[in-house]
C-alpha cells in the first residue's frame, strides 16, 4: 500500500473535519505514516509516497521549502483563499486522492530557489557552488520567491544587480523580487512584473517601485545565477524567501540566488485549467464594470 503523510493546520475552517473525513476514505489503500499540525516535522526524513497538505498556498510553500531535497509529490487542498498552488478544494479532494493512490494522477515539477548569503569579508566568487556552500551564512530555499524589502527606516536601498558572467547594474528602489514561473502569480505580478506559465523554465527579476521609469521586469532562463549585492541597506533591509525563512542584510553582502538542486513535485488537478484559474482568481482580463 502507498504511505501517506499530512500536513494540516488546524486554525484553518474545516481542516479537522478534513481530517476526521480523510481516515475511512483512504482505509485499505494507503497507511497513514504521520500528521503533522504543529510545524514541528523535519519533512526532508519522511518516508511517505505522498504528503497531503491542507491549508493554503501558505501552508503549501512551507511544506516545498521544508522537504528541499526530498522529491515527495505533493496534493495541496485550498482552504485558504486564492489556492493557486494548492488547487484542490475541500469538496473534490478526497476522490481525487483516492484516485491518485490506486490509478495516479499527473505529477509536474516546479523548479525551487536557493538564496544564499555571502558575508562582505568573504572572498567567494558567486558562481562556483561549492565555495558558496562554504563560506555562506545563511540559506534557504524558495518555491515562489526570494525578495529583498527596503525595511526600516524605510529609504531606498542601493543594490547591484547581474547575472552569470554579465556586469552589474545599480539599482535605487525599495527593493527586488525574484521569483519562479511558479510564484510569478504572487508579489511579483503585485508588483508590475508578468505573470509567467507554470511550465516555462524561467525566472524574473522584478524591481519593487524603482527609482527609474525605464527600470522593467527581466525575464532570464531559471539555470541563470543572480547576485544582489548590497552596496546601500537600511538597518532593517531584509531577504525573505517564500515569505517565511529571513535573514537581515548588511553593506557588502551578497545574496546568491540560482536554481535549487531539487524541485517541488506537485500533483496536477484535472479540474483545473491555467487561464481559467486566472480570470476566476486575479479577475485577469475582465471587462470594466458599468454602473448603470
Amino acid at each position: 500500500m502507498k504511505r501517506l503523510f499530512v500536513v494540516a493546520k488546524p486554525e484553518k475552517t474545516n481542516v479537522t473535519k478534513a481530517l476526521n473525513d480523510l481516515r475511512p476514505a483512504i482505509a485499505g489503500i494507503a497507511d497513514l505514516v504521520g500528521v503533522e499540525t504543529d510545524h514541528q516535522h523535519d519533512l526532508a526524513k519522511v518516508e511517505a509516497d505522498l504528503v497531503l497538505v491542507l491549508g493554503g498556498d501558505g501552508t503549501l510553500l512551507s511544506a516545498a521549502r521544508r522537504m528541499a531535497g526530498h522529491e515527495i509529490p505533493m496534493m495541496g487542498v485550498n482552504f485558504g483563499r486564492l489556492g493557486f498552488l494548492a488547487d484542490f478544494t475541500p469538496q473534490n479532494f478526497l476522490p481525487y486522492l483516492v484516485r491518485h493512490l490506486t490509478v495516479g494522477l499527473p505529477v509536474q515539477r516546479r523548479p525551487m530557489l536557493e538564496a544564499s548569503v555571502i558575508p562582505a569579508e568573504a572572498d567567494c566568487p558567486a558562481r562556483e557552488s561549492i565555495k558558496v556552500e562554504q563560506c555562506r551564512r545563511f540559506v534557504a530555499t524558495a518555491l515562489n520567491d526570494a525578495v529583498v524589502t527596503a525595511g526600516p527606516p524605510f529609504h531606498m536601498v542601493e543594490l547591484e544587480i547581474s547575472s552569470d558572467d554579465e556586469g552589474g547594474v545599480r539599482y535605487f528602489g525599495d527593493g527586488v523580487i525574484v521569483s519562479t514561473a511558479s510564484g510569478s502569480t504572487a508579489y511579483n505580478v503585485s508588483a508590475g512584473g508578468p505573470i509567467i506559465d507554470a511550465g516555462v523554465e524561467a525566472v524574473c527579476i522584478t524591481p519593487i517601485c524603482p527609482h527609474s521609469l525605464s527600470f522593467r521586469p527581466v525575464v532570464v532562463p531559471s539555470r541563470t545565477t543572480i547576485v544582489l549585492k548590497c552596496v546601500k541597506v537600511n538597518e532593517g533591509t531584509t531577504l525573505f524567501c517564500d515569505g517565511q525563512a529571513s535573514t537581515k542584510l548588511s553593506t557588502g553582502e551578497r545574496i546568491v540566488i540560482r536554481r535549487s538542486a531539487s524541485d517541488a513535485l506537485l500533483i496536477d488537478n484535472p479540474d483545473t485549467q491555467p487561464w481559467r484559474s486566472l480570470a476566476e482568481k486575479l479577475h485577469w482580463a475582465a471587462s470594466p464594470k458599468y454602473s448603470s
